[in-house]
């Protein structure tokens, strides 16, 4: 399994299609968490997994769940689980869609962590990031699963690894 998480691009169109053309091909899937501000027409959308954020309009899932590899995936923004204020909301509700992987924005700061044998992935803002990261100026996530390992690498907009973030579960 190899997936591509993007979260919070806020209207900028450009690096999702870069993000897109890039990676056709690498990534078993393209899962967006949502503030990507496009309609239901905009072509980039048939070509991802993608939910409604706070921000958005269209009328996409609040969340969506896919399987891949023997993983059950969640896909969330996370506003309506408070992920502002930690993830214990976020977690009950990973459990009663039995997810082993859960990936959520929102607030706009990437952050990883396993608890409970859930791993939680938030790509961070591509084009508006916030917090201690900030000064890489976006990111996005690549989980990868090897020989029962789950992998997780940040990336900045120019698709350069960042070395000092990527984990391993």
């Amino acid at each position: 399994m190899k997936i591509l998480v993007v979260s919070d691009n806020h209207g900028d169109r450009q690096i999702i299609s870069d993000l897109i053309t890039h990676y056709d091909g690498e990534v078993d899937g393209f899962f967006h968490c949502g503030d990507s501000e496009f309609d239901l027409n905009n072509p980039l959308v048939s070509k991802m997994h993608i939910v409604r954020g706070n921000m958005d309009h269209a009328v996409f899932a609040e969340d969506e769940i896919s399987k891949i590899d023997g993983k059950t995936i969640l896909l969330t923004h996370g506003h309506l689980h408070g992920v502002n204020s930690g993830l214990l909301a976020l977690e009950l509700f990973a459990k009663s869609k039995e997810a082993n992987i859960v990936l959520f924005g929102h607030t706009h700061q990437l952050g990883v962590t396993q608890d409970q044998g859930i791993l939680f992935v938030n790509p961070g803002s591509i084009s508006l990031p916030r917090g201690q990261y900030a000064y890489i100026g976006g990111t996005y996530a690549i989980i990868s699963s090897k020989n029962n390992k789950l992998v997780v690498q940040y990336y900045d907009r120019k698709f350069n690894a960042v070395d000092e973030l990527r984990f391993s579960f």
